[in-house]
């Protein structure tokens, strides 16, 4: 005689050993939540350069990147005289922090000049204090800058006007981005939405 129980309790075990072997694998498991972050702007985690800084600000003090432990912090290489891209980089990024709202301190701004001849303390001053209170700007001498350029990939070079008179400075147009624990995470594209940048940053507070 058939014991339909028994067969029965062979009949579940065999199904959840399926969905055992089916999550061993790697297939997809309903219990499962997946915890990697996609990211709108360029995911350079685990990278070997960009590690740190160590410059004064406008009024002398040397920073560094653990000055701001628990902050996401955006870094930027600009100059003052800069037409578009820096002023429009910085300015974008004020907007981010005005719609993070009470988070918005948790959001460090950095300005690092590649024009310390012609950037002064004051005018560095005004010139992030314009786009946001809460941003700093950096300036160190050419031979820090060339250092600290190569460090982190970034290009700069001097290009002479065409009158003459003066010069503009051709330069990577992109930013990085380090995480809460002063790891770089992100190469923020010239142009790069408001929004898709607010969303990148939110991701990495939350991490």
């Amino acid at each position: 005689m058939i014991n339909w129980q028994i067969i029965k309790k062979i009949t579940i075990i065999a199904c959840i050993g399926g969905m055992l072997v089916a999550c061993d694998s790697g297939e997809w498991n309903p219990l499962q939540k997946s915890t990697a972050v996609t990211f709108n702007s360029v995911d350079i985690t685990g990278a070997e350069y960009a590690q740190s800084f160590s410059l004064p600000d406008v009024n002398g003090r040397i920073r560094t990147l653990a000055d701001f432990k628990g902050k996401v912090v955006f870094v930027f290489f600009g100059f003052t005289q800069c037409p578009d891209v820096c002023p429009t980089t910085m300015a974008e990024l004020g907007e981010v922090r005005k719609k993070m709202g009470a988070q918005a301190d948790r959001l460090q701004g950095i300005f690092i000049t590649l024009d310390p001849e012609r950037d002064s303390s004051e005018i560095l001053r005004e010139y992030v204090q314009a786009m946001d209170p809460s941003f700093i700007a950096l300036r160190g001498n050419t031979e820090q800058i060339n250092a600290l350029t190569k460090a982190f990939k970034v290009f700069y070079e001097k290009v002479p006007s065409p009158t003459g008179q003066g010069y503009t400075i051709d330069h990577t147009a992109g930013a990085y981005v380090f995480d809460t624990q002063g790891q770089p995470r992100l190469f923020v594209r010239y142009g790069t939405d408001v929004d898709k940048l607010l969303s990148d940053i939110n991701a990495l507070l939350k991490s």
